[in-house]
């Protein structure tokens, strides 16, 4: 009985943590079971002989799409503004939502890692939002798009995922994960491979998509630049409901505003020593990290590099 507990227990442990992962996916796979509910039953419902690989979009699913999913057009987008926000939480093929949730689930946890969950939902809310901006204003400044442009949309996590992928992979450069076949790769590899992915596949299909890839690498880099320079957006999260669904996780402990106000050492020649030492230490756990990964870092100095980051 026991043992049958502990070989759940790291997936009930991720699901009872309650932290803005769980929501995200959680949102992302509800909405898509949904859609695929509706699809079934519109299909056993039809009266024509439609063939189960030629049921993805039905009418009704074609409705919802056209509902939630954001469109090229800016008349369009002027009666429906909302789907700025909706398109980021839609998906409708299985091989969409799976790639999206995979990435979305190993890259959230290392991010989960060094900054908040406040912080995680602001990169995925951001990014979505900046990903829609890239994808509307290529497709109406572009001549090449405009044939299609009255019925282009865009819809899916992937602007968002991307936004986090790229600020995670630049908050923490030199993170290392193992990929097999290739064995140990610096996440920030794996971004710029991504990156440099979607501008060469721009002009072989999924354009919209490829761009909006692009708006959340935009945003995914920037929140970086942002929060290394002491202003962090995330702020805009810090409301009484999303601190009862623990969105910070571990780090919630720790406010972003209390992490500015440690007291200075009394002269300038001796806060500059510490700072000089401070360095020194993260310079040898980042070291640390490149050879044998996070996992082999004590909880001490677990703790020493997220505060680091956070003053950072």
């Amino acid at each position: 009985m026991f043992q049958n507990s502990a070989t759940v227990n790291p997936f009930t442990k991720f699901l009872q943590s309650r932290s803005a992962l769980v929501y995200l996916i959680g949102i992302n796979v509800v909405i898509w079971i949904v859609i695929f509910l509706i699809r079934l039953v519109e299909f056993l419902f039809s009266n024509s002989n439609i063939q189960v690989a030629g049921a993805e979009l039905t009418p009704w699913v074609n409705i919802i799409l056209s509902w939630l999913a954001v469109p090229a057009s800016l008349p369009v987008l002027a009666g429906k503004p909302y789907t700025v926000v909706t398109y980021m939480f839609l998906h409708e093929k299985f091989m969409h939502i799976l790639f999206n949730m995979l990435w979305l689930y190993l890259f959230g946890q290392i991010f989960l890692q060094f900054l908040s969950g406040k912080q995680l939902l602001a990169t995925y809310i951001y990014g979505g939002l900046s990903g829609a901006l890239i994808f509307i204003a290529a497709f109406n400044f572009f001549p090449v798009f405009e044939p299609g442009l009255s019925a282009s949309m865009a819809l899916g996590a992937s602007a968002s995922v991307m936004a986090i992928v790229v600020c995670i992979s630049f908050f923490m450069p030199d993170y290392t994960v193992h990929l097999i076949l290739i064995g140990p790769v610096k996440i920030k590899y794996i971004a710029i491979f991504f990156l440099v992915m979607d501008i060469a596949m721009i002009p072989s299909g999924n354009a919209g998509g490829h761009f909006a890839h692009l708006g959340g690498a935009i945003w995914g880099f920037s929140y970086v630049r942002l929060l290394k320079s002491g202003f962090d957006p995330s702020v805009v999260f810090s409301s009484k409901w999303l601190s009862s669904l623990t969105f910070s996780n571990k780090s919630r402990k720790t406010k972003f505003k209390k992490v500015h106000v440690a007291s200075k050492p009394v002269n300038d020649d001796e806060y500059n020593r510490m700072r000089a030492e401070n360095q020194k230490r993260i310079d040898v756990i980042l070291e640390k990290i490149s050879r044998s990964g996070y996992s082999s870092l004590t909880k001490e100095e677990k703790e020493f590099l997220f505060k680091s980051s956070k003053k950072s």
